[in-house]
């Protein structure tokens, strides 16, 4: 057995250790890997069962709870630029486990159809890795306690079992997450498509809205307008703008209960002449009831709409690491007037932040949506595309090229379902991570509300202060969520006692 924050390569040596314990909320997913490695012999015809979890008082959390997936490894041809002076340096050429081929179809709950990539069973070369990802999802409606279950690895060779047990907490999270996100999709904008980053506490950008009273009965709160201006980096020029009444049709047709907001322009910061019109698009956006989201660092020229309320005429702000080290004092001018403060992750900007590439150790990925964003008052995370694929992404993960440098996973954090026999398309491991950074973030608001938020910040801090102070050490990460998740129990245990 592995934690969930631990990459296994395919030769690693094993910790040699036969049973895990993990902690979860109500609601909550939690992970982690068993890792099953070859003797000095081949394994052949290898498959994995998992048992029910079975608690006191004859509590069952069903092993339909419980979905496994084959870490399937890639390989980085081409490194991450590693800027010099470099706090956070990428781990360099080599096969990294990422892509994660299901053993169920989530959508029939049957096994997927034979393709190329298959989970079980498989075969084994001798003295090699291959993990299984496990994930355990805690149902709302079973007691707290604690659940102990096996998992049964099976062979040509031999059978072999592992235990795992399960300490539910006392309280349960919230269907909607807190934390607000825009993860965008650009070719595969489908149902279930976006029905696979809710799973993973992430907000798809653009919902078709027939599909939306489904996808809310699965965790959706926002979604985005859809209309986008042109404006960027390249550009500095906006298109017509729509009229308020077309803003208000189309806002008409979202149920009121999600969070609506509006992409117009994306990083102006050297556009100065479009002030006046992005102006004039958050008007319109205002009368509609709709936010109006850029991406770029807090500009004075924009503190005011020109509509007579003194609202900004951005509501959510969203920047990049550096983009907010260049203008804290702007961020703190901002989020003090009430406007909304996201971060959004790309390429690899400078030397100290978190990235996204799959070259990076895990933490990068879970540690940006979580103890960061609650350290800073950051209040939301964006991704630019998520289904950025080559030609072959299961065995391709160059991604992404400019000025000569390679960022290899980049855009990409789902596979194509085809290619393992499912429609929609499957997570990465690196969805996974930033899911429990989602969580993370949850544990903190939850005890802001207990009236425990300043401890929970403080000792947050301890694990993610800003962008350059934040922890390489996975068990500090864990020890602080093992001591929020016992707070909020205890507290929940009391109040439920009084």
């Amino acid at each position: 057995m592995a934690p969930s924050l631990k990459r296994i390569g395919q030769t690693d040596t094993r910790v040699s250790t036969s049973s895990v314990k993990i902690f979860a909320a109500k609601g909550e997913y939690e992970s982690f890997q068993l890792v099953i490695q070859a003797p000095a012999s081949e394994l052949t015809n290898v498959n994995v069962s998992v048992s029910d979890l079975f608690g006191s008082n004859n509590q069952t959390i069903g092993k339909n709870n419980i979905t496994l997936y084959r870490e399937h490894y890639v390989y980085v041809s081409h490194s991450s630029p590693n800027p010099r002076g470099n706090m956070n340096p990428p781990l360099g050429v080599g096969w990294y486990p990422d892509g994660l081929i299901p053993f169920v179809d989530p959508v029939t709950q049957q096994p997927p159809l034979t393709r190329e990539l298959k989970a079980v069973p498989f075969s084994l070369k001798p003295k090699y890795n291959q993990p299984i990802w496990v994930d355990v999802f805690v149902p709302r409606d079973v007691q707290s306690g604690e659940y102990t279950g096996k998992f049964i690895v099976t062979s040509d060779q031999g059978k072999t079992e592992g235990k795992v047990v399960l300490k539910v907490w006392n309280f349960e999270l919230p269907l909607k997450p807190s934390l607000k996100s825009s993860f965008q999709f650009w070719d595969n904008k489908t149902y279930i498509a976006n029905s696979e980053l809710l799973k993973h506490k992430l907000m798809p950008k653009d919902v078709n809205p027939e599909d939306q009273q489904a996808l809310i009965k699965q965790g959706l709160a926002s979604a985005d307008l859809g209309y986008w201006s042109g404006a960027n980096i390249n550009t500095c020029k906006m298109s017509p703008l729509p009229s308020k009444e077309e803003f208000r049709k189309t806002a008409a047709s979202y149920q009121s209960s999600l969070f609506l907001y509006n992409y117009t322009a994306d990083e102006i910061d050297d556009c100065p002449a479009l002030s006046e019109q992005i102006k004039r698009w958050s008007r319109n956006l205002h009368e509609s009831g709709v936010l109006n989201l850029v991406t770029m660092i807090p500009n004075s020229k924009l503190y005011d709409d020109g509509s007579g309320t003194g609202r900004s005429a951005v509501d959510i702000w969203v920047l990049l690491p550096n983009m907010y080290e260049q203008a804290t004092h702007r961020v703190a001018k901002v989020l003090k007037k009430g406007d909304k403060v996201w971060s959004y992750n790309a390429l690899v900007q400078e030397e100290y932040s978190p990235k996204w590439e799959i070259d990076f150790e895990p933490i990068n990925f879970r540690i940006q949506p979580g103890f960061i964003s609650q350290s800073l008052g950051l209040t939301g995370i964006l991704y630019w595309q998520v289904d950025l694929w080559t030609k072959d992404p299961w065995h391709d993960v160059q991604t992404y090229q400019e000025n000569g440098e390679y960022f290899p996973g980049e855009g990409m954090l789902v596979y194509p379902g085809v290619q393992v026999g499912i429609e929609g398309v499957v997570p990465s491991m690196r969805l996974k991570w930033l899911r429990d950074g989602v969580e993370d973030y949850e544990y903190i608001e939850i005890l802001k509300k207990l009236g425990r938020g300043n401890w929970a910040l403080n000792i947050g801090r301890t694990v993610g202060k800003d962008w350059r102070n934040w922890t390489r050490d996975t068990n500090v990460l864990t020890a602080v969520r093992s001591r929020l998740g016992a707070e909020i129990d205890r507290l929940s245990l009391f109040n439920s006692i009084n």
